[in-house]
């Protein structure tokens, strides 16, 4: 036998063995795809991605070798994540709105393969995860210029699910309307309460009468069947799009930096013990009535050693002058650490419970 024949020999042998392994491996992708299926997690993770490339390329010494088992690499991952995708197409996820409201473009651009279902508030999108209706739910909890969603706050504080992922969507309004209109026909605009602060310097420098709508596309829609030029919405280019609706005018925003905070909610809760200081953990808990216990609860956070990113209270509605509160830190609550936190915490709160643990928010381009 000649060389080449052996070393095609060898090839043929190698690859049995690569076809079992890659069998093997795209078992455990799918039972990978699973869990995050199960807790709401999408297919890329980046972070996940470059450190499986950084610690395996280590292990190929031949440095001309190298290049050519990081691209090996990341073609398997790429395999991976697209039978994972094929996977999560099976994936129900609420989302309060309809289509081209902002939830649902976060919604589409964290779950591309998902089944997105509408529903009508924020309440019903969370019930339908609880009811088993969905796998998970994707709701705003924060924008950066109108504050926090107090209602999905509420949710957070007296509902079961958890949050496995927080993710950053730039939002920029626009002013849109029929086609044919211009920004001078329209005397009235249409929009989410929210959208209509975000833009109130706009709207008041150009004397426009107000009319709110559950969400932004809702208000796109009201604006295509009315069909009036003096009618216009305050939404996203997409929702224009979807709508039939021309863009009057860019970016009305009263702040350009005008990101919102959608979270990913799910019954079954993302847990991990490792101290990783990428990690975020939210706790909601309320204090025991007596003096200085507000204050001895933040000072054991910080003793703890973990930064403390947000404190808020929010008035519990069926308890007069009664309040929770909802507290971000840099940390993962379950750690070692955590746990010990979460123990010293137990001395001056009546209840206490970690809401959610993820890596730190990603943006939505």
């Amino acid at each position: 036998m000649d060389k080449l024949q052996t070393a095609r020999k060898a090839i043929n042998e190698i690859d049995k063995q690569m076809a079992e392994l890659f069998v093997k491996r795209m078992e455990a992708s799918s039972q990978v795809g699973q869990y995050k299926i199960s807790r709401g997690l999408p297919v890329f993770d980046p972070e996940r991605e470059a450190e499986v490339i950084r610690r395996n390329s280590s292990l190929v010494e031949d440095e001309a070798l190298r290049s050519y088992y990081v691209n090996f690499l990341q073609t398997c991952m790429d395999l991976s994540k697209s039978y994972q995708s094929q996977l999560q197409s099976g994936l129900r996820v609420a989302y309060s709105g309809v289509e081209g409201a902002f939830a649902f473009i976060a919604a589409k651009r964290i779950f591309p393969e998902g089944n997105l279902n509408s529903y009508g508030d924020f309440k019903s999108a969370y019930k339908a995860v609880v009811d088993g209706e969905c796998d998970c739910c994707v709701l705003p909890i924060e924008n950066s210029y109108a504050g926090e969603v107090s209602q999905v706050i509420d949710l957070l504080f007296k509902g079961t699910l958890y949050i496995n992922g927080v993710y950053d969507l730039e939002i920029t309004q626009n002013l849109i309307g029929v086609k044919g209109a211009s920004r001078t026909d329209v005397k009235k605009v249409i929009s989410h309460p929210q959208a209509l602060m975000q833009c109130a310097g706009y709207i008041k420098s150009r004397g426009l009468l107000k009319q709110e709508a559950n969400n932004t596309a809702l208000a796109a829609k009201a604006v295509a069947d009315l069909n009036d030029k003096s009618v216009a919405a305050i939404a996203s280019e997409d929702t224009a799009a979807l709508y039939g609706l021309d863009i009057l005018e860019k970016n009305i925003n009263e702040n350009n930096n005008n990101t919102t905070r959608f979270a990913v909610f799910s019954r079954v809760e993302k847990k991990t013990e490792a101290d990783d200081k990428s990690m975020q953990s939210i706790l909601v808990f309320t204090v025991k009535n007596e003096a200085g216990a507000l204050a001895k609860a933040v000072t054991i956070i910080g003793n703890s050693g973990f930064n403390m990113r947000t404190l808020r209270s929010r008035s519990m509605k069926k308890l007069l002058w009664q309040y929770y509160f909802y507290v971000e830190v840099d940390g993962n609550a379950h750690s070692e650490k955590g746990q010990k936190m979460l123990k010293a915490l137990s001395s001056c709160c009546d209840r206490l419970r970690i809401v959610g643990t993820f890596a730190h928010e990603t943006d939505l381009k």
